[in-house]
């Protein structure tokens, strides 16, 4: 295992924590200290992953992860944040700007590895399905990993094309939020499922000028999500 990890915490013990944990593992490290540095390290270090403070002296992580996700050299990057109890809203919003995942201080070094694996698994897996499925309006291109509602591309990040791929090839479904998080993260349930419903709501929005595709997505109260059969229209 040789991926290149950047880790952006202004805390040293921190960093050396996870340093300590991942070189164990066989990643390599690089490490930024604010968050000017760590925008300026993800687009010349090009990192395979980005393990990001949200409490970052001068430039916050949050600013951080939107410059990285709006950047054409870096948006591919995917970022875990590191927050504390206390940022709960800075977490949603994190997510909101792009973040893979979060890990809430103070956190389990074996628990962080594992949602590194599983982030990076997922970010470098390549789609084993061929062709094309064609839902009414809704039109999946496994081999480009592309969606399109009629003739429009839909700009969806990786998370929302797994997710919309996963229901569309399962119509009918109900899918709990741990089983989300397992097959489209690709880890066991850790406890929260803030970020399933979160890219669940930026799903609807990016179908929304298709009322019927975006309303597909249906809620099954006190389950989860399950994805209606748009043939049956």
């Amino acid at each position: 295992m040789t991926g290149k990890i950047l880790i952006v915490d202004d805390e040293i013990n921190i960093r050396e924590l996870i340093k300590f944990t991942l070189e164990k593992s066989g990643y390599k490290i690089i490490e930024a200290g604010d968050g000017q540095a760590a925008v300026t390290m993800a687009k010349t270090e090009k990192p395979e992953l980005i393990v990001l403070d949200l409490m970052l002296p001068g430039m916050d992580g949050l600013e951080v992860c939107r410059i990285v996700k709006n950047s054409r050299e870096t948006a591919a990057v995917p970022i875990i944040m590191l927050t504390a109890k206390s940022e709960e809203i800075d977490k949603v919003i994190g997510l909101e700007l792009g973040a893979d995942d979060y890990i809430t201080k103070p956190f389990s070094p074996r628990e962080l590895l594992a949602r590194i694996k599983a982030v990076l698994r997922r970010s470098n897996k390549e789609s084993a399905v061929g062709g094309e499925l064609v839902l009414g309006k809704l039109r999946l291109n496994f081999s480009r990993y592309e969606a399109y509602l009629g003739a429009v591309k839909l700009e969806l990040t990786p998370k929302e094309y797994e997710m919309l791929k996963l229901f569309a090839t399962n119509t009918g479904k109900v899918f709990t939020r741990e089983q989300l998080l397992e097959k489209v993260w690709g880890y066991e349930y850790f406890g929260d499922t803030r970020t399933v419903d979160v890219h669940v709501r930026h799903l609807r929005v990016k179908l929304g000028q298709e009322n019927e595709v975006a309303e597909a997505i249906e809620t099954v109260r006190g389950v989860g999500y399950r994805f209606k059969d748009l043939s049956e229209n």
